[in-house]
């Protein structure tokens, strides 16, 4: 992984605001600028044992992609789509690091589902696959929270995908990188210390850039925007009591328990 300019961006809670700061060697710097802009580290706030992070976007939108992996789809018995199969999740499902996934009364089958993240860093619209990374921020790990019986007893996903706390995303967003650096990190789920999901980025159906394409064609990308770019295989339930983990390599571990 070529790191030799990539940095860990995260936002913290500071006297009662939120702050963007830089985390580097387990020290936590105020940022000086703008996240979007390229902000360079300002005062030292403290460690990250002392500090409580937030989640590290604030997006307009959360574009997420189904079947984007073939062993994925295949475990519900459904193909591979011929183009990206899109949907949204609200900004109200954000959570952050830390932060408890709450089962709905609603649903009797919450299930978890790990994905790398994008995080959109300037306006994008109507750009090819080729200039796509160049509007990238960075990324982070997320959890695409289902409640899986509704997502099939509606036939489309906003109610499925859409509660409140069904969206973990961080710890931190990982900038500076290029494209490929992320076409084949490990991404692993865990619950209470099970593996549960083990996949490759090398295996997504449609590419990063593909994808951040293929959604610009249709809206405008705004920074902070997030894009989850699709989850491996074994899917599986989530229960109150359970802590569940999303590890992607290079990147880091998102860490959420579950009420």
């Amino acid at each position: 992984m070529h790191t030799t300019s990539s940095s860990r961006l995260v936002r913290i809670a500071d006297h009662g605001e939120s702050t963007w700061a830089l985390l580097e060697d387990n020290h936590i710097y105020r940022l000086a600028g703008h996240p979007y802009s390229g902000g360079s580290p300002g005062a030292r706030i403290g460690t990250l044992e002392t500090v409580t992070l937030l989640p590290p976007v604030c997006p307009t939108k959360i574009i997420c992609v189904g079947r984007n992996y073939v062993a994925h789809a295949a475990e519900h018995g459904v193909e591979v789509p011929a183009e990206p199969l899109l949907f949204f999740k609200p900004p109200s499902s954000i959570i952050g690091p830390g932060d408890a996934i709450v089962v709905p009364a609603l649903s009797q089958r919450v299930e978890h589902e790990a994905e790398l993240a994008v995080v959109i860093g300037k306006r994008c619209r109507n750009v090819t696959a080729e200039e796509a990374w160049e509007y990238v921020l960075g990324v982070t790990c997320s959890n695409d929270v289902t409640a899986r019986d509704l997502q099939r007893k509606d036939g489309q996903w906003t109610r499925g995908k859409g509660f409140d706390t069904f969206c973990p995303v961080g710890p931190w967003i990982v900038t500076g990188l290029r494209e490929d650096d992320i076409t084949d990190l490990g991404i692993v789920c865990r619950v209470n210390g099970e593996v549960r999901q083990a996949g490759r980025t090398s295996q997504l159906v449609f590419s990063t850039s593909s994808l951040i394409a293929y959604a610009a064609s249709v809206m405008t990308l705004e920074p902070g925007d997030v894009f989850l770019t699709g989850t491996p295989a074994g899917v599986g339930p989530l229960a109150p009591g359970d802590v569940v983990e999303v590890e992607i390599a290079n990147i880091g571990v998102l860490r959420n328990p579950v009420h």
